[in-house]
């Protein structure tokens, strides 16, 4: 062994130590936390004090037991020159002095995924990579080291929990000497096969990508970012950066991550947890506005008429023809054995006034009886004098009041106001006027009989979105600080309504690719849809250039992106070690094809996609059966080959993808539709080799 594997041996097991060390220091720290619930349980404060600080310190135990197994930390920063910056404000300089190669002192930080210290006072052991300090990890270059002299990357085992042996390989970039090489662990992260959930890019987050993550709090981001360019992870990374920096803010206004299916919220459900972040909310926005078990199917045409923009003007024309300012007599209120009487002409013109506010419908219910009990107090104490508070909790209550009240502003429920409109041709000829012509009307009312009462309705899909849609203008929904939404392309205006009032005073992350809409009202810009969702001047940051999907196969997806018709920039791929293969095959012959198509690409490591088209995934699935070849599915969940159809693979990645029968996926959607968008995110699910097997001719 040569004098320079000796040294790097010893660096290495140096290394190991201290992360051993780390772990060590790891398990006092959750132990202290469970010590901490107990002595806080005891404390002597009031009863809310007890309450808030016992609710801290569970969460914060229960965060820390939770954390997944894996490596402490993942790279390392030498200072020589400058003070390292404060790991946070108020602070302290979070680096410790060791020694580097011929002895010099150095001042070094190790990065990971949390704050690791053997005392609060104390310099941490392992230094959060959200912290400021540990952003010179991911910006440092020989032009602007900023203060870094060595950024060394640690190489671990794949999967690994931790342990010491796993810990294989380290580089170190000299950035004082102004060195600058592509990193190979960093490549080999890239490149190493998917098995499982989604896993967090910490260690590989680049420049471009380290600038949306720590985006301030306050700034709506959108991204579009071509397949592979890592905007999912980025979405996740920036809500983990955002509860780290803005704790008591996000928890008190809260943080959500939208995502197109359940099928993609179980493949990142570990992202945030390994991070270190654990009860986030992740749901789907049909889940977010569900009212109503889904029992009924729209036609394609109605259901885009519904997710127009047009239907909501239709629906608070509906909602608001409801207010009847000339609707009551004139008004009584008993005081004892007196009577206080207000006009209809006064009470009309507080209707009217309160209407033309515009304030949410059931806030302007509660103003005009606010109003109607003003003017009788103005008339009791020119009379009488002051009233009490009392008195006029009375007059709020009485009978008289609430009964003119429901006649000019009554009481409603979203139902009650949807489902005449749907059901009835005339009261929705009357909302619809000037907004949508005979046909499509039309179309937008229910078929058959329509129900007695909303409770015997049966419900779309889309009614569940106009039902928020009127849920919305009667009162505003409770909102979040924060909201990442991910797909974000296959929004329809309407979707984008309901996003926008959960998040009223918030800001969004918005995730995305204008060349995978494949929805019938799929955007074809982003402006249009930050429109719909209330940040018309929120910045549109691309990503193109690629580290999941290699260069072969962006070069075919290229070809197909020409045909979209969206405007959104070729992609470029630091892949080059990917597989494309096409394969022709006869019709009869096709599912026997993919069979040995699945066996060849189990020589190899990692997972395996067989994407196709809905209505072929049953017959594919028992062709690999009948061959013995496991596939994910009810029976075998963990299963290295997966049978998705085309509709939910999005989001997903398979080290090998195997896309059956393009043709029939790019017809999928029906003449018109989104097919060719569809076909263009099923080839780029492939993250090492594509094979596409086919019996018609290619539709690229």
């Amino acid at each position: 062994m040569t004098s320079t594997d000796l040294a790097l041996q010893r660096a290495l097991d140096g290394e190991r130590a201290h992360h051993e060390h780390c772990r060590a220091v790891l398990t006092a720290m959750v132990e202290g936390a469970q010590e901490h619930v107990v002595t806080g349980e005891d404390v002597s404060a009031s009863g809310a004090d007890a309450e808030v600080l016992g609710y801290r310190l569970r969460s914060r135990a229960k965060e820390m037991r939770e954390l997944p197994e894996g490596p402490l930390f993942f790279g390392r920063l030498d200072f020589t020159e400058a003070e390292a910056e404060g790991e946070g404000e108020g602070e302290r300089d979070g680096a410790a002095e060791v020694e580097a190669e011929g002895g010099d002192a150095v001042r070094a930080l190790h990065i990971g995924r949390l704050r690791i210290t053997e005392h609060p006072a104390a310099p941490p052991l392992v230094v959060d990579w959200r912290a400021p300090v540990s952003r010179a990890f991911y910006q440092a270059t020989p032009g602007d080291p900023r203060g870094v002299a060595v950024r060394r990357r640690f190489g671990w085992a794949p999967g690994s929990r931790g342990d010491r042996a796993d810990l294989t390989g380290m580089e170190d970039e000299h950035l004082g000497r102004g060195e600058s090489r592509a990193s190979t662990i960093v490549a080999r992260e890239i490149e190493r096969p998917r098995v499982g959930p989604m896993r967090d890019i910490a260690a590989t987050i680049q420049p471009d990508q380290d600038d949306l993550v720590r985006a301030g709090l306050g700034d709506t981001v959108c991204v579009q970012g071509a397949p592979g360019t890592g905007k999912t992870a980025v979405g996740l990374h920036r809500a983990a950066y955002l509860l780290y920096t803005h704790p008591q803010r996000i928890q008190r206004a809260g943080l959500l991550i939208l995502g197109p299916n359940p099928t993609f919220l179980a493949y990142i459900a570990e992202v945030l947890p390994a991070l270190g972040e654990s009860g986030v909310r992740q749901s789907t926005l049909a889940r977010e506005i569900a009212r109503h078990p889904v029992t009924r199917t729209d036609d394609a045409r109605t259901a885009a008429l519904k997710h127009d923009a047009r239907t909501a003007e239709v629906l608070r024309r509906a909602l608001y023809a409801r207010v009847d300012p000339g609707a009551a007599d004139d008004l009584a209120v008993p005081d004892g054995s007196y009577r206080w009487r207000v006009p209809a002409e006064a009470l009309a013109r507080i209707v009217a006034d309160v209407r033309e506010e515009e304030p949410p419908y059931t806030v302007g219910r509660e103003r005009v009886r606010a109003r109607i009990v003003r003017h009788v107090q103005r008339l009791a104490e020119r009379r009488a004098g002051p009233q009490t508070n009392a008195w006029l909790r009375r007059v709020e209550r009485a009978r008289p009041v609430g009964a003119a009240l429901d006649a000019v502003w009554p009481r409603v429920r979203p139902e009650e106001v949807l489902a005449p409109l749907l059901g009835d041709p005339a009261e929705l000829a009357r909302a619809a006027e000037g907004l949508l012509d005979g046909d499509e009307q039309q179309a937008l009312l229910w078929p058959g009989r329509p129900p007695r009462s909303w409770k015997s309705a049966r419900w779309s899909a889309a009614d569940q979105v106009l039902l928020d849609e009127v849920a919305g203008l009667l009162d505003h929904p409770e909102g979040y600080g924060h909201i990442v939404v991910d797909e974000a392309q296959d929004l329809s205006p309407m979707e984008c309504r309901a996003i926008a009032r959960r998040c009223a005073f918030g800001s969004l992350t918005v995730l995305g690719d204008l060349a995978q809409g494949t929805t019938p009202w799929a955007a074809r810009s982003w402006r249009t849809v930050l429109a719909h969702l209330g940040r018309p001047g929120a910045a549109v940051v691309p990503l193109s250039t690629g580290f999941r999907v290699p260069k072969e196969v962006v070069g075919l997806t290229n070809r197909l992106l020409a045909r979209l018709d969206v405007d959104v920039p070729p992609a470029r791929s630091l892949r080059g070690d990917g597989e494309l293969t096409l394969r022709e095959t006869p019709p009869d012959a096709l599912p026997d094809t993919v069979v040995d198509a699945v066996r060849h690409a189990l020589t190899r490591e990692g997972s395996v996609g067989v994407v196709a088209a809905d209505p072929d995934v049953p017959r594919l699935r028992a062709a690999l059966d009948a061959a013995g070849v496991a596939a994910s599915g009810d029976e075998t969940p963990g299963a290295r080959v997966a049978v998705v159809a085309a509709s939910v693979v999005k989001g997903l990645e398979y080290d090998h993808v195997v896309a059956v029968e393009p043709a029939e996926i790019a017809a999928a959607l029906g003449p018109g539709g989104r097919g060719l968008h569809l076909l263009y995110v099923v080839l780029t699910r492939a993250v090492s080799r594509l094979d596409v097997i086919h019996a018609r001719p290619l539709p690229f």
